[in-house]
């Protein structure tokens, strides 16, 4: 008999735990409050209390080559980006193909995880969990919560003095399902992130006036990205990757800027981020800069106060006759069913070794999976976690001294304040990450092998996209079809978008890309090293 293992939550995550605990001969029970697999991306025309809320225009940020498991691409017929019905299916695809779905049980609420009494000696815990009004209590040898960070919105209403008098209607934008209640009506959408410009452009088409409010602005990226490729696959690269760790800071941040700032000029359109060198994750939105330019939605800065009908900016400007106020405000880190001082601990913060095992617990039998958020892929970081966490549960993977946790913690805090800034998620660099984490089990791909027995394929991995299939190509866990899916990949990318065929494929040229963006920096170090 293997351990059993306790999975909160069918999403994303949630898959992927139960997947990589069945690789590592470990018996999983996933609780899934829903009923059906998907968590986000399992749309709901109600708003559901304890469950992620999205609207039926999602659509994917990531494409579809870097947003898959690692071992099952999507199909090359389906769109790049896809909406939140295709996204669905895929993972229901996935489920039945992994036969996941007998390990779910489904309808059935978590109500508390709490350590046994013996769990120093055991590392047990004890998981209540309630299904048809009736409570249940079993004991797992481990705990995977995979219930992801889209679920208790956060409403700042005390950073808005005059909230209370103002006599509109005031909704969270986890709660917003269509445009129509919105039609002839004057709407204050506050926040700027991907949800806020969504709904703002979406009732831009059908309301009176729409208004953004945002206090730190933001970088906007197209999905559409250079010679018309889906962004990330053009973006994140091993190669770029290693330049923005190299490369002095004051030219990292200028390469960056300058990119960010390639498709419109943002301090013409009042987006420009008060601090544009961090690197938070920008907003993806391919209408916004049409929007502002034709005068459906205005950007402006923060509420100062509201009143009975209005509100007051910071810049004194007024918005008289205000119906409607979105707060698109984000989430708040919070796991109701156990105690917080698992995963919270110095000044309150979260913290987690690799965002993933608290440091400080005397047996490695929790672990947050899906928490870590960076510029890629939502997909191959939880399902890296899980198979990371499925090994420690095993014992065929160990974890670092608890000082070297602490100290790893302490090192990377500092570093991703620097770099992204305050935040409610863990923030973190996409590949540095993915490839930390591959490397505690094995499967990082060793680049300098593959340059020696596979040219062909090195080249792909270091100048092409950082995709998925790349951690299934050796170690343990590998699959058979990694190379070819990673050879392969650009064909799946062109072929929705090639239904009228008027020439051949045309591919990325890497290496011409990457010389073109360094021509600049060279150029200039150039100068430097001429005169000084």
């Amino acid at each position: 008999m293997g351990k059993t293992v306790a999975i909160v939550g069918a999403g994303i995550s949630g898959l992927a735990a139960i997947r990589c605990c069945l690789e590592e001969g470990l018996e999983p029970t996933c609780f899934e409050r829903g009923n059906d697999v998907g968590g986000l991306w399992n749309f709901s025309d109600r708003v559901e209390e304890g469950r992620a809320s999205i609207y039926p225009s999602v659509f994917t940020n990531s494409s579809k080559e870097m947003m898959c498991f690692p071992d099952l691409p999507h199909p090359d017929d389906h769109p790049n980006f896809m909406h939140n019905t295709k996204m669905h299916e895929y993972l229901r695809t996935f489920a039945q193909k992994n036969d996941l779905l007998r390990y779910i049980r489904f309808e059935t609420l978590v109500c508390s995880i709490k350590k046994c009494p013996s769990f120093l000696v055991t590392g047990q815990w004890e998981v209540v969990v309630k299904k048809d009004g009736k409570q249940e209590l079993t004991t797992f040898d481990a705990v995977m919560i995979c219930s992801g960070h889209h679920v208790h919105p956060n409403l700042p209403k005390d950073s808005f003095p005059g909230l209370d008098q103002f006599q509109g209607h005031c909704l969270h934008s986890r709660e917003y399902k269509g445009p129509e209640a919105f039609k002839g009506k004057r709407v204050l959408v506050i926040g700027l992130g991907n949800s806020a410009s969504d709904i703002a452009i979406e009732l831009s088409r059908v309301a009176a006036q729409v208004i953004v409010s945002t206090r730190t602005g933001s970088w906007i990226l197209s999905r559409v990205g250079e010679n018309g490729y889906p962004w990330d696959m053009v973006y994140i690269t091993r190669f770029a990757s290693f330049l923005r760790r190299v490369l002095p800071l004051f030219v990292s941040d200028w390469l960056h800027v300058k990119q960010m700032n390639t498709r419109l000029k943002h301090e013409n359109y009042g987006l420009m981020p008060l601090n544009g060198t961090l690197g938070k994750e920008p907003l993806f939105n391919d209408e916004l800069p049409s929007c502002i330019l034709c005068g459906t939605l205005s950007i402006k800065p923060s509420v100062k106060k509201f009143t009975e009908t209005s509100a007051m900016f910071e810049d004194g400007t007024v918005y008289e006759d205000v119906d409607f106020v979105i707060f698109a405000t984000g989430y708040e880190t919070s796991y109701p069913f156990i105690d917080e001082s698992i995963i919270k601990g110095r000044n309150n913060e979260v913290t987690l070794f690799k965002g993933v095992f608290p440091p400080l617990m005397e047996k490695p039998t929790f672990a947050l999976i899906g928490f870590v958020q960076s510029l890629g892929s939502a997909i191959i970081t939880a399902d890296m976690q899980a198979r990371w966490a499925a090994k420690v549960f095993a014992n065929s993977c160990s974890l670092p001294t608890t000082k070297e946790m602490m100290d790893d913690i302490d090192e990377n805090m500092e570093k991703n304040l620097k770099w992204f800034g305050q935040s409610q998620s863990l923030q973190t660099d996409y590949i540095t990450y993915i490839d930390e984490v591959s490397s505690f089990i094995g499967a990082k791909p060793n680049i300098p092998w593959l340059f020696l027995t596979d040219p062909q394929l090195a080249l792909e991995v270091y100048f092409g996209p950082c995709t998925p299939y790349q951690f299934r190509l050796m170690g343990p866990g590998k699959w058979d079809g990694a190379r070819n899916a990673i050879l392969t990949q650009w064909d799946r990318v062109l072929k929705p978008t090639r239904t009228r065929v008027v020439s051949a494929i045309h591919r990325p040229r890497h290496l011409y890309n990457l010389l073109k963006m360094l021509l600049f920096p060279m150029l200039l170090l150039t100068v430097l090293l001429t005169f000084y």
